[in-house]
């Protein structure tokens, strides 16, 4: 019986000091911020968690890009924290998240689709605005693009490619494109870069902001097919894709039109609180939204947004 009892007690003792190092128990994460967010805002997330931590010195914040599509599904995995959700696309949230697995949304930033290359790109000195569908269908140039049933860039990519065949009446265009390089489609925008930097490929379709931050060499591409001009959402809105839902066999058709950003706090969000006064932070003028323009993205302005009674009370 003695030598039971003091087993009993030094186990006691190993648990009890398990614990107070953090070991034993549920690790507390009051002070733990996870973002699953658009591989395209993985630099401004990177720049607005820095600062907000210098405010903040005892938050943690872990992030995790993905395709926002893919990023959708990690939100809805009942296994993966996510206390914040930051898409590319707003209609992400409202076509995968809400109502099962998020109640609203916030628009937070803009962009522009943009044509990315580098100087070693095939005809990197002739590309311009009246023949780039012209070179993009050589076949010496390779070009790649974002997979569409993951990222809303690679939905963008078709949009930008179904308008240009519309504005300059290229009978077929958009289906020779699309069928085109398909072995160099990827998850999501920022994939392509590695393939683009080692001379894999030759263009990309990618956010303006991201070439910025990556000082890529760009083609700025008309209004009327970057997806960047609010006051051309009526010709946007003439080109269509399907593709995939959150359920499988599910699928949705996407309309184009021009680019919004948006956040969200996922029901199954374990910190709110802290998710709110981040969001906060990247809402404030001088703080988050200067980081943003900064790096190529702007505000968003005049948006209606349907679910700006279901807010929060501090981010009304």
């Amino acid at each position: 019986m003695s030598r039971l009892f003091t087993i009993a007690v030094v186990f006691s003792f190993l648990s009890l000091l398990l614990t107070a190092c953090g070991m034993g128990g549920k690790k507390d994460t009051s002070n733990t911020l996870h973002i699953i967010h658009a591989g395209s805002l993985t630099l401004p997330v990177h720049e607005l968690a820095k600062v907000f931590k210098e405010e903040n010195p005892k938050v943690e914040i872990l992030t995790e890009a993905w395709g926002s599509k893919a990023g959708a599904r990690r939100v809805i995995d009942i296994n993966t924290p996510a206390d914040l959700f930051m898409s590319a696309d707003y209609m992400v949230i409202e076509n995968m998240l809400i109502p099962d697995h998020a109640g609203w949304y916030i628009p937070f930033a803009t962009n522009e689709l943009a044509i990315v290359y580098t100087p070693r790109s095939r005809f990197a000195d002739e590309i311009g605005t009246d023949n780039w569908m012209e070179i993009l269908m050589r076949d010496d140039v390779k070009y790649g693009r974002s997979n569409p049933d993951m990222d809303p860039c690679g939905v963008r990519s078709v949009f930008t490619i179904k308008l240009a065949e519309k504005k300059y009446g290229k009978d077929d265009f958009a289906n020779q494109m699309l069928n085109k390089d398909r072995d160099n489609i990827r998850p999501k925008e920022t994939d392509l870069i590695a393939l683009l930097e080692s001379n894999h490929i030759d263009y990309i379709f990618l956010y303006r902001s991201v070439a910025v931050q990556h000082g890529l060499e760009y083609l700025v591409l008309p209004d009327s097919l970057n997806l960047g001009n609010f006051a051309l959402n009526d010709w946007y809105g003439m080109v269509t894709i399907e593709t995939l839902g959150s359920q499988p066999g599910e699928t949705i058709t996407e309309y184009g039109e021009a680019m919004v950003y948006g956040l969200t706090i996922p029901f199954k969000s374990e910190n709110k609180e802290l998710a709110e006064e981040f969001i906060a932070f990247v809402l404030h003028p001088e703080k988050g939204q200067k980081i943003l323009s900064d790096l190529g993205q702007e505000p968003v302005h005049d948006f209606d947004n349907p679910y700006r009674d279901a807010l929060p009370d501090r981010l009304k």
